[in-house]
């Protein structure tokens, strides 16, 4: 089975070159992302965004923290380009299920990127509050939840076993850790990876041999050691 690679990033320079790169199928951003890019106003740096990026799916997250803000934010940034998909998280700050949200926009036909989720529980909650029309994205933190010494792989076998009954439905391993990631997340089955810049330039570089990383590691090693004049 393909799957797709998302650029994760809200740096406007490198989404300009990312996005001419055929490996990559799709953008991801959140509000860290696009503070970390520099963007001041949320509306406007979207739109220069989408200026740089037409013909590519794109996830806008959604910033407020209530439903009837979550839902009104949700209309509003849907409305920004045919190639959006609104993102919102599985919970607000309180720990209290969107489900209200992502029902109401489910149901305006609102394509959407359900964010933050962890457990094949959280995606059966998700899949029990939408249709099987719309399209809808649920991004799994893949690398988060290995951060904290869990494995993440039951999740994500469970969740899309799940899925298989939603033909508009799509399982996206997130937060990657490393590239290896990109195969992990293929063998198991899911339709999207996202993933920084630096990594997916690792994944295009895919194919070198034990021996011929042996000899760059080994000559790297000594160009390293000849710059810092080292002496015993």
């Amino acid at each position: 089975m393909s799957i797709k690679i998302f650029c994760d990033i809200a740096d406007l320079k490198l989404i300009k070159i990312f996005s001419k790169k055929k490996i990559v199928k799709g953008f991801t951003t959140n509000p860290s992302l696009m503070r970390k890019a520099g963007a001041k106003h949320y509306k406007s740096y979207s739109k220069q965004i989408l200026k740089a990026c037409k013909k590519k799916p794109i996830s806008f997250e959604v910033f407020a923290d209530n439903n009837k803000s979550m839902i009104d934010q949700g209309v509003q940034i849907n409305s920004w380009g045919k190639n959006i998909y609104v993102k919102v998280p599985i919970v607000n700050s309180k720990n209290k299920f969107t489900g209200r949200v992502i029902k109401e926009l489910n149901t305006q036909n609102i394509k959407l990127n359900i964010t933050a989720v962890y457990s094949a529980n959280q995606t059966k909650k998700i899949l029990k509050n939408i249709n099987k029309k719309t399209k809808v994205i649920i991004s799994i933190f893949a690398g988060r939840a290995g951060d904290t010494g869990k494995d993440p792989v039951p999740e994500f076998v469970k969740s899309i076993r799940m899925a298989k009954k939603f033909k508009n439905v799509e399982i996206l391993w997130a937060s990657v850790r490393e590239p290896y990631n990109y195969i992990q997340a293929k063998q198991l089955g899911c339709h999207i990876i996202t993933i920084p810049p630096s990594i997916i330039e690792k994944i295009e570089k895919f194919g070198k041999s034990f021996n011929q990383l042996t000899k760059e590691t080994v000559k790297a090693f000594l160009v390293d050691s000849k710059k810092s004049k080292f002496k015993i």
